[in-house]
């Protein structure tokens, strides 16, 4: 799809999957390093327990499809050479801080003036202005802005952050769907423009529907380990297996309340409760426990049922019956479970790409989705640090050796 489109990545590591994501579309996506290659290649962890700059697993996860070059940008040389595959590219993306990039003459100004067509993507934790923009940054922090972050973790403790880092995964894909929207406008109009992409905000849309709850006066969402907490009533989402854990949408109402009945009837059947528990109005049930006339200890106690029951079977026993009686229970699936499932696998998700410096194929995450008339394809492996340095200023630039060997002797490239 993107083919014919070429793509300049100046990314560190809070904007690497933006350039990911254009690649599997089919663009020509040339990652920029610096001198020693980027620090994202720092980050473990890494193949065989090995520290490397070319066996980083972060690396790996977010640079498929892409071309090397080692390029010193702050040298002016390296700057002209930039410059020069400006002049033929057709988006730029980078997340150095708000006015790095223009202290280098490297801004969107700087290469418009080259290539007025060109979609110049900045991805940064705050946005290039406002009061904040210039704050230092981490994971931490960005969740703790955006807002996710009062959700994740026990109520009777602070917050914590997932263990893998998610704003700037966030942030990558709404610059790849903003660098698309402004492509849509060049195709139309024939001019580029910047595309100023806030992790914050990304963060924020990320609630979904929850960061409303202030505006529109509703109490706002808490957090509670494995559900949520939605005034007085505290709503569990995932309780626990015979074999690890089992995600269940145990909620009321005319659209959820009837997979709770049936729910309810199913542990009845097994001997797990009373009638009179499982014959509770189970549609009418989050009004009976907001007006009183359902204590809130009652529902407390049905949990426990529901957990008693759900410990007593494996994943595959729950879900079984989830099928057969059409309930809302899914396993949760551990990473290895995640690797063998026989859907992704039907899907022909898994990508083994050959990694010649290990002497051996890698299996890499699939596509994000699959096109019927254009199929998302790996075309490359992760590249090694200045893997293509050399067919790029050759072929793409037209330096000759002598001007090669002598960008390498001043370690420009």
């Amino acid at each position: 799809m993107l083919s014919p489109y070429r793509v300049l990545d100046l990314t560190t590591e809070r904007g690497l999957l933006c350039g990911q994501l254009l690649g599997d579309l089919g663009a020509d996506v040339i990652q920029i390093e610096p001198p020693g290659g980027s620090r994202a290649r720092r980050l473990g962890p890494f193949v065989d327990d090995v520290p490397h700059p070319d066996r980083s697993l972060y690396w790996w996860s977010y640079t498929r499809n892409k071309r090397s070059l080692v390029l010193d940008v702050t040298q002016p040389r390296g700057r002209e050479l930039l410059l020069a595959l400006a002049r033929n590219a057709h988006f730029v993306i980078e997340s150095h801080d708000p006015g790095a990039m223009a202290a280098q003459g490297l801004g969107y100004d700087d290469l418009a003036a080259v290539n007025p067509a060109l979609v110049y993507v900045s991805i940064t934790p705050f946005g290039q202005t406002g009061p904040r923009a210039r704050w230092a940054d981490a994971d931490i922090v960005l969740l703790a802005a955006g807002g996710p972050l009062v959700l994740t973790g026990d109520a009777d403790r602070p917050p914590v952050r997932l263990p893998v880092p998610q704003a700037y995964l966030h942030a990558s894909a709404d610059a790849a769907v903003g660098a698309m929207v402004a492509h849509h406008e060049r195709m139309r109009s024939g001019r580029g423009q910047h595309v100023d992409v806030s992790a914050q905000q990304s963060m924020a849309l990320a609630t979904q529907s929850y960061i409303l709850c202030e505006a529109v006066g509703h109490a706002p969402v808490q957090r509670s380990a494995g559900g949520l907490v939605n005034g007085p009533l505290r709503i569990r989402l995932l309780f626990p297996a015979r074999d690890g854990h089992v995600a269940i949408t145990f909620l009321f109402g005319s659209a959820i309340g009837p997979f709770s009945r049936r729910l309810m009837e199913w542990i009845h059947a097994e001997g797990g409760c009373d009638a009179a528990t499982r014959d509770k109005n189970w549609l009418a049930y989050g009004e009976a426990l907001l007006d009183g006339s359902e204590p809130i200890a009652e529902f407390e106690r049905v949990k426990l049922v529901v957990e008693r029951f759900t410990r007593s079977r494996t994943k595959a026993e729950l879900l079984a019956a989830a099928l057969e009686r059409g309930l809302l229970i899914a396993p949760v699936a551990t990473i290895d479970e995640v690797l063998e499932s026989p859907q992704l696998e039907a899907r022909a998700y898994w990508q083994d790409l050959p990694h010649t410096e290990l002497g051996r194929t890698v299996r890499h995450p699939g596509p994000f989705a699959q096109f019927g008339g254009s199929p998302v394809r790996h075309r490359r492996r992760p590249p090694l640090t200045g893997e293509h340095t050399e067919e790029i200023l050759r072929d793409d630039l037209g330096l000759d050796d002598v001007a090669r060997a002598a960008l390498h002797a001043a370690r420009v490239a």
